[in-house]
């Protein structure tokens, strides 16, 4: 294993660095595959970018597309390709016109040569400390067998790694000409892959290295490329004070035997339009005049929909909003992948502080995942907040209205710390709610059920619901002793 203390160069793209553990290691060749379009050759844009701006000397050796359009691409990614030096190898225009045969040598014999020689006269003359290659299985047509190519490949990466040289290459695999030999010859293997549910990349191998496996997601745009890693909840934590959080609302503390506890997970269900949203900005109401900041993010409604629903319910959502305390984020389904917004949770933690962070609501998180697993992205997201301090609220929505009581429509029940029900009931042809605590791990709660109303002086929580029955039944029923 290498030194972990040894000096890493960056990738110019951070979160594949800290996947990487670090960057890469100097002096060393690393392979970059994928297919067409995957961004392989702006991941060397990257790496040759970052090694300029550190100062180091970098050559940009180009076998298929010219420095022209390169350098235009770059430009198009805000790449910054100064004191990047290029050897443009890629065919010319003119090379179409020139008919060349060989009668006694192959055309192989005949190019491989001088290919050979202008490269190593550049890089004796340039002496870089960076070099990218693009794509380096063009050498392959320039061998006579496979052999031949896998012997000129290592002589090459020996020759480079002599010199200090660390060397980033791409290759074009096909099913008919793979590209397994250079898997092997290579230090490290980087796979970028471009599918139905997005870009992704992995790193497969990297010699003398451990580095964090599994696929990343990645987004190309304006700026070039953006991984984003993989939430691993273990590798956060910060110490925090396990005290209870309130309400803000005395009959709802009591129900809860004084709150729900800083760092713990919160599911809210319930039936559409039964308080569950409202409830859970109790707690962000709360907080913020404590001076502390949240984050809701509506997967569902509207942002205009919510101010004018808090507001009539007297919850100051716009004042705290203006105050900084809380940051309301609207997120359209299909935006973002899962570790995109993982990122975006931890930023708000991490670099804003946020103690409170709510899903609004489940099914919504769900549709933007793009048929992943919901559980599992779930389940990382609430240990990491678990474990940075964070409080976690989840709204989530069952679809029946009346009927046999169920906690989730889907299975996330055993990931809550604390789960708070509203349900419906029918009363002497009336339509009431009803709040109660299903599970609480940190302690115990009240086990009876209260009404719950929302006014426009706010939520109001009851007196326990004694005089009735079966209300979990689905058929609420007024007890003998209230009826006589």
């Amino acid at each position: 294993m290498v030194d972990q203390t040894v000096n890493r160069i960056s990738t110019g793209v951070s979160d594949l660095d800290e996947v990487l553990g670090g960057g890469l290691i100097p002096g060393r060749a690393y392979l970059v595959r994928g297919g067409p379009g995957a961004g392989k050759t702006t991941l060397g844009l990257h790496f040759l970018s970052a090694g300029a701006k550190n100062g180091d000397r970098c050559l940009f050796i180009a076998l298929d597309e010219s420095e022209a359009q390169i350098r235009q691409d770059a430009t198009g990614q805000a790449i910054d390709l100064a004191g990047v030096d290029f050897l443009d190898m890629s065919p010319s225009a003119e090379t179409f016109f020139q008919m060349q045969s060989y009668d006694i040598f192959t055309p192989a014999e005949v190019e491989r040569a001088p290919t050979t020689q202008r490269i190593i006269q550049e890089l004796e003359t340039l002496r870089p400390r960076r070099v990218f290659i693009d794509a380096l299985t063009q050498f392959r047509y320039l061998a006579s067998d496979p052999f031949q190519f896998r012997k000129q490949v290592l002589s090459f990466l020996r020759f480079l790694r002599d010199r200090e040289v660390t060397v980033v290459f791409s290759s074009e695999s096909t099913s008919q000409m793979p590209d397994y030999d250079l898997q092997f010859l290579s230090d490290g293997v980087i796979n970028l892959e471009l599918g139905q549910k997005g870009r992704s990349v992995e790193v497969k191998k990297i010699r003398g290295s451990d580095f964090q496996g599994g696929p990343h997601a990645l987004r190309l745009g304006v700026g070039g490329m953006q991984v984003f890693r993989r939430l691993l909840p273990k590798a956060h934590r910060r110490d925090f004070i396990a005290e209870t959080i309130s309400a803000g609302v005395p009959e709802m503390d009591e129900l809860l035997h004084g709150g729900i506890e800083r760092g713990t997970i919160t599911v809210i269900s319930g039936p559409s339009g039964a308080g569950k949203t409202t409830l859970g900005t109790l707690f962000m109401k709360e907080a913020a005049g404590r001076g502390e900041r949240s984050v809701l993010y509506l997967f569902e409604e509207n942002f205009e929909t919510l101010l004018q629903r808090c507001e009539a319910v007297n919850i100051p959502i716009h004042a705290m909003i203006q105050r900084g305390t809380l940051k309301a984020v609207k997120v359209e389904p299909l935006e973002y992948t899962p570790d995109e917004f993982a990122k975006l949770v931890r930023t708000e933690v991490e670099e804003r502080n946020a103690t409170i962070v709510m899903l609004d609501s489940l099914s919504g998180y769900k549709l933007s995942l793009s048929g992943e697993d919901l559980v599992g992205h779930v389940h990382s997201l609430g240990k990491y907040l678990s474990n940075m301090g964070v409080t976690m609220l989840i709204i989530a929505e069952v679809e029946s209205i009346m009927g046999e009581f169920k906690a989730t429509d889907v299975g996330v029940s055993y990931l809550a710390d604390n789960i708070i029900f509203l349900r419906y009931l029918e009363v002497r042809g009336e339509m009431h709610k009803a709040i109660g605590v299903l599970k609480k791990r940190l302690s115990d709660f009240e086990k009876t059920m209260r009404k719950f109303e929302i006014t426009r002086y706010g939520v109001k929580v009851g007196r326990p619901l004694r005089d009735l029955r079966n209300i979990l039944g689905g058929g609420a029923q007024v007890s003998v002793a209230e009826e006589k």
